[in-house]
């Protein structure tokens, strides 16, 4: 199947981030095969679409998420210790395989509207995270967690472990979906762990590996006094510092830090929304790049952001290296989009694949109308993006040539269902609040 795209506001997001007016795409199979400006070949048989002038460039990457937390989103927000008062029982009481299923899907369909066709995730149960991605028709990077606080899924490290090679088992080599193995985070898994897992990493060198690190004062404050070391030191005794780890959060890394994290190639997934509502900090981004670091914007997950609406991440993610510089002139709003295709694929170690729209890559894209008078005039496309889209102006998506949703229509997420078992599972939640607050 040949799909023509034409008459595209195209944002390619190559080098230069060139904006062509009267641009197209012609995607053959699930690759593009041509993208150029105005006149569009003529191709006999194929579904030419006109856009009208809309923006066509490709799906966003979220380089980090836990997707099945989709359903703690706005739990006990006003409540200093949720994570210990409702979070984490609700976790062992209701975390099964089912939930996962349910709250992965009501994620996939919000990524989808959104816009996102690649997703990083790291939780529980990830096998099935794993399959309802597939089924979805995203792109995933899904990371099996391993930790020793007594995770809904493992009770020792080495059934921890299992789960991975499960993991590992039932997608290496998929198209689409790309195992990963995810220790939790320095103070959850310590150097003896993390070890473990660089050597197994070693022995799965095509397995991506994604870790918290550097996120919080208490975490700064465990490898101070456990170790006498910063968190970037403790994951480089444990030898897990290395080409290629997706580091999400990295608010509290020093000049020291960033030098050792571009030295060793490591990646970062930047939540600036989600730091910022936890009141934990604003991550030197700028500082990072500067020294060579690929560095992407993620949502966290929806318990900590409460949104995988990657928009809603750009105002942040650019104003609050302008406060830091005290201008405007930090993070343009080109280098924001960059960060959102390109160089989140980049982070993933996908850009040789995916996160610009040139042939022979992976036909992921997305259109995005131009018609809200927010969106209106445009003398800048990339600060449009920025500072007046929002998801619902996300109109067309499609991921490996396929297309996942048409006129705002998703065609590979049950929408009723979804929702559905979404408030079903909420029912449950609000019952074991109210007996916890009951308790006292």
């Amino acid at each position: 199947m040949t799909t023509l795209i034409t008459n595209a506001t195209l944002l390619a997001c190559t080098p230069d981030m060139p904006v062509v007016e009267g641009g197209f795409v012609v995607v053959e199979g699930t690759a593009i095969a041509a993208t150029g400006d105005s006149p569009a070949p003529e191709i006999p048989g194929a579904e030419v679409v006109d856009v009208g002038g809309d923006i066509i460039m490709p799906g966003m990457v979220n380089p980090h998420c836990h997707m099945a937390m989709t359903l703690f989103r706005g739990l006990g927000e006003d409540v200093d210790d949720r994570l210990y008062r409702y979070v984490l029982p609700l976790e062992r009481k209701f975390v099964t395989p089912e939930m996962v299923r349910t709250g992965t899907a009501l994620a996939a369909l919000e990524l989808i509207e959104g816009g996102v066709t690649t997703v990083a995730d790291m939780y529980y149960f990830e096998t099935e995270v794993g399959r309802v991605v597939d089924k979805a028709g995203l792109r995933g990077v899904v990371g099996q967690t391993i930790a020793d606080f007594d995770p809904p899924d493992h009770k020792t490290i080495d059934e921890g472990f299992a789960l991975t090679e499960a993991l590992v088992a039932e997608f290496s080599g998929h198209p689409r979906v790309i195992p990963s193995i995810a220790p939790h985070a320095p103070y959850s898994t310590d150097i003896t762990v993390m070890n473990r897992v660089a050597r197994w990493a070693d022995e799965h060198p095509d397995v991506p590996v994604q870790i918290h690190l550097a996120e919080m004062d208490s975490e700064m404050e465990w490898c101070a006094k456990t170790h006498g070391l910063r968190p970037v030191e403790v994951v480089e005794k444990a030898g897990l510092l290395r080409k290629g780890l997706i580091c999400a959060h990295c608010l509290h890394v020093s000049e020291s830090d960033i030098k050792k994290m571009a030295h060793a190639k490591v990646c970062v997934a930047h939540n600036a929304r989600s730091n910022a509502k936890a009141g934990r900090g604003i991550a030197p981004v700028e500082a990072m790049q500067a020294a060579g670091l690929p560095v992407g914007i993620a949502t966290d997950g929806p318990m900590s952001g409460n949104t995988l609406d990657l928009f809603a991440q750009f105002g942040p993610v650019t104003m609050f290296q302008k406060l830091l510089g005290h201008s405007r002139k930090p993070m343009p709003s080109v280098e924001v989009i960059r960060m959102a295709t390109i160089e989140g694929a980049r982070v993933l170690g996908l850009d040789g694949r995916i996160g610009s729209l040139e042939p022979g890559k992976e036909a992921d894209l997305i259109r995005i109308d131009l018609s809200a008078p927010r969106m209106q005039p445009v003398y800048d496309v990339y600060a449009t993006l920025v500072f007046s889209a929002m998801a619902g102006d996300v109109r067309d998506v499609m991921v490996a040539g396929r297309w996942l949703m048409r006129d705002r229509v998703v065609e590979t997420v049950e929408r009723k269902k979804a929702m559905r078992d979404a408030l079903q599972t909420a029912v449950r939640f609000k019952a074991e609040m109210s007996r916890i607050d009951a308790a006292g």
